[in-house]
């Protein structure tokens, strides 16, 4: 672990920087992300330690892990999971076009720092900290640490509020995305949907026809499911659903980003977060989604994660990302599904669009410049496709 001290003085902040999120202490760790307005399992310190453990997100990879830990004295104020990236894959916020201006300049883009996730696309608190004022010390010492290091850029992905707040009272570029929720609130009473059926009522009749009609031909293909919760699901069913994803990645000519081990070491660290869907035809299992839920404040909230099939059914990739998971987040309250990155089709089955934030710090003043101009643009269209969306709900009119 090394030391950057930003201060002479004896109890001011200082930066330290861990080289492995397995040299950070998991409790402090858990106890400052228990402390944040939107916590999600994914950042929990056995999350990040499984995706480092199972060589899934490690230099070897291209996410060299940096994390960042902010103290006053011996106590933790605030830190955020960093790593240097020499790519740009599995980021979900896409800066391909910024790399290859670089390039074409002659300047090097990569290594370019992280805060981030690895391959999880879920908002979320990414800035952990004490107070709103050690939030804004952590990005700050971060981005001159980046400086320091002379890196051409920071990127954090899929902050919450108080991170989008503090990183744009230090000057970091602002951008928004889209993804696609569902809420469990029925449209027209204060309350969440009693049943499937009473959420098909809600949407417009071209809508629940189509539903209706995407969920026979699964039935008609003799296609049942069941759900597996957390500790029930066994070994076998781990091993079920590493063969669907990785036949996933495959199908597209791409090697999965996560390994075996790395579910393997979740299903032991975390196993109350995770519920597993697995589709049977015939007796046999030909397909699985896997979903993670938690508790945020009052809220419940599930998110779908990943998906594989070994047999082609027609429709049963939205019987198993979207029915199933919505059917089981009505039967037990859970308030918000979240659907994962892009996918603008969600919103037939009444995912509705929001739109999580990003984050950016570009040393080089004239690209710096020119990624605002990109960015202000950008943000003009996306009001214009969010504008476009609005129209088009699924949801009857009262």
């Amino acid at each position: 672990m090394s030391e950057n001290r930003s201060s002479k003085h004896g109890n001011a902040p200082r930066l330290h920087v861990a080289g492995s999120p397995l040299a950070v202490d998991a409790a402090d760790w858990n106890a400052l992300l228990a402390r944040q307005a939107a916590p999600t399992p994914f950042m929990r310190h056995e999350y990040l330690a499984a995706l480092h453990t199972s060589g899934s997100a490690v230099p070897d990879t291209g996410w060299m892990p940096l994390f960042m830990l902010l103290r006053q004295g011996s106590e933790l104020i605030a830190a955020c999971p960093l790593y240097l990236k020499s790519h740009s894959y599995g980021e979900y916020v896409f800066d391909w076009a910024w790399a290859h201006a670089y390039d074409q300049h002659g300047l090097a883009y990569y290594p370019k720092a992280l805060i981030a996730v690895p391959f999880t696309p879920v908002p979320g608190s990414r800035l952990l900290a004490r107070d709103a004022a050690a939030r804004r010390a952590l990005i700050k010492a971060v981005c001159h640490w980046c400086r320091a290091e002379r890196l051409s850029s920071l990127h954090v992905l899929f902050g919450d509020a108080a991170d989008q707040a503090a990183c744009a009272a230090v000057g970091l570029m602002q951008r928004d995305q889209v993804q696609f929720h569902w809420h469990n609130q029925h449209p027209a009473q204060d309350r969440p949907f009693a049943s499937f059926d009473e959420f098909l009522a809600s949407l417009t009749q071209d809508k629940r026809k189509k539903i209706r009609q995407e969920r026979r031909r699964v039935r008609d293909a003799g296609v049942t499911f069941r759900a597996r919760n957390g500790a029930d699901m066994t070994p076998e069913d781990w091993a079920f659903f590493y063969r669907c994803y990785e036949r996933t990645y495959l199908e597209h000519a791409n090697p999965p980003y996560l390994t075996p081990a790395f579910f393997n070491a979740i299903a032991r660290s975390q196993p109350g977060h995770w519920t597993l869907f697995i589709a049977e035809q015939g007796g046999a299992q030909i397909a699985s989604s896997l979903i993670a839920s938690a508790q945020n404040g009052n809220e419940t909230v599930a998110y779908g994660r990943y998906w594989g099939a070994l047999e082609r059914v027609d429709c049963l990739h939205f019987e198993a990302c979207y029915y199933q998971p919505i059917e089981w987040c009505i039967a037990r309250g859970v308030t918000r599904f979240e659907g994962g990155a892009q996918g603008e089709h969600k919103m037939a089955r009444a995912l509705m669009p929001t739109t999580p934030h990003s984050a950016h710090w570009l040393a080089h003043p004239a690209f710096a410049d020119a990624v605002q101009r990109f960015l202000t643009r950008e943000s003009e269209g996306m009001q214009d496709y969010l504008d476009q969306l609005a129209e088009h709900s699924p949801f009857r009119r009262r």
